[in-house]
């Protein structure tokens, strides 16, 4: 198996389009094309996790944290990025990371994260904006099934939790067909008057170009006609965050300690108690403190993310509790995310979750 087979699975899952515009997602260091030897999945690549890697005999190492952030304009292993760099590429290893598009994706980081807690009926607590387009095309009745089947296979029609979503209006539709053209249907020179069907439907705009061609491939006629309109909606299936419930409500003190067991925090931060119930529960994994507004505009009881700072905790006791569970600690379990994924298309292929802990901040 090539590595690039891998990069490819996690990349439906994850698409690079979904990270966030800081990010630096995707191939870090190496050649796709070579034949893999076994993944070490990661949230942080440092020279020991390398190490490991090497003595494990793999040569992919999937983080989360992406170890490239900034250009360079030399390398000469002056800190441990430029180190790790320079191991990566003198022992072959082909670094990949997916970091943002993995937060942002359905079913990624905070789904994780969400499953650890055992929270149920999850939505997105801020949806993508700007990301989405609706295709309209017009197509004889007899084809417009096979060309609507084309389009929901290459992306389209999704719509929260439904898929193979269309609207779909008859209509007649004229051409005539010039010199030099292969109509489907009418005679070259005469005017044409043709059953039709308009289709509606949505689409991510990064599956633009994978769903004219899937357009393209399926309609009969030999110039398609189709418009795409930006739309205002939020794309509900991708974001930052999660929002969910318990299945019973617990004590604040209660739920707190459950957090500190579950995610292994050596200090959990958090600001005053107030008696609330907690069922209702918002979070990010990472540094997700500029979602607290979104949390409590959804009337969760909690939220919960890696990092807080000092003045986000002022006057927000009567809001809603906030719990600040460490960076490391909240994104660790990202690492299973990898290993499914893998796992579920290549189930021979070596996997190793790493045994590194990468956390740089320790608890006295």
């Amino acid at each position: 198996m090539k590595i690039k087979e891998i990069v490819s699975a996690l990349e439906r899952f994850a698409p690079l389009p979904l990270q966030d515009g800081f990010d630096n997602a995707g191939l870090q260091i190496g050649l796709t094309e070579a034949e893999a030897t076994g993944a070490l999945l990661c949230l942080d690549v440092t020279e020991a996790v390398l190490d490991e890697a090497i003595a494990l005999g793999y040569n992919l190492v999937i983080s989360h944290h992406p170890l490239i952030f900034k250009g360079y304009k030399s390398i000469t292993g002056k800190d441990y990025v430029e180190r790790c760099m320079l191991k990566a590429i003198k022992n072959d290893i082909v670094i990949y990371s997916a970091h943002t598009n993995l937060d942002n994706a359905q079913g990624g980081v905070n789904y994780k994260i969400a499953e650890k807690i055992g929270l149920k009926n999850l939505k997105v607590l801020e949806p993508k904006e700007n990301s989405l387009i609706k295709l309209v095309t017009f197509v004889p009745d007899a084809q417009a099934d096979s060309v609507r089947e084309a389009l929901f296979a290459a992306g389209c029609g999704n719509i929260g939790n439904y898929d193979s979503c269309s609207y779909n209006l008859k209509g007649e539709g004229t051409f005539r067909a010039k010199e030099g053209t292969h109509p489907f249907c009418g005679t070259i020179g005469e005017l044409h008057h043709e059953n039709e069907v308009r289709i509606e439907t949505v689409l991510p705009i990064y599956k633009k170009a994978e769903v004219i061609k899937a357009l393209l491939s399926a309609h009969p006629y030999e110039e398609p006609a189709f418009d795409l309109y930006p739309l205002q909606n939020n794309w509900s299936q991708a974001g930052s965050g999660i929002v969910g419930e318990l299945d019973e409500s617990e004590t604040e003190l209660e739920f707190l300690k459950r957090i500190k067991k579950i995610f292994e925090v050596g200090c959990v931060r958090h600001n005053k108690l107030t008696g609330r119930e907690i069922q209702k529960v918002a979070l990010c994994g990472g540094a997700g403190a500029f979602l607290l507004p979104q949390a409590i505009r959804t009337g969760a009881d909690v939220f919960i993310t890696g990092e807080i700072k000092y003045h986000d905790y002022f006057g927000h006791e009567g809001d809603i509790l906030m719990a600040e569970i460490g960076h490391y600690e909240s994104e660790q379990y990202t690492k299973e995310i990898f290993y499914s994924i893998i796992r579920d298309l290549f189930p021979n292929f070596a996997l190793q979750l790493s045994k590194i802990n990468t956390n740089p901040i320790k608890y006295l």
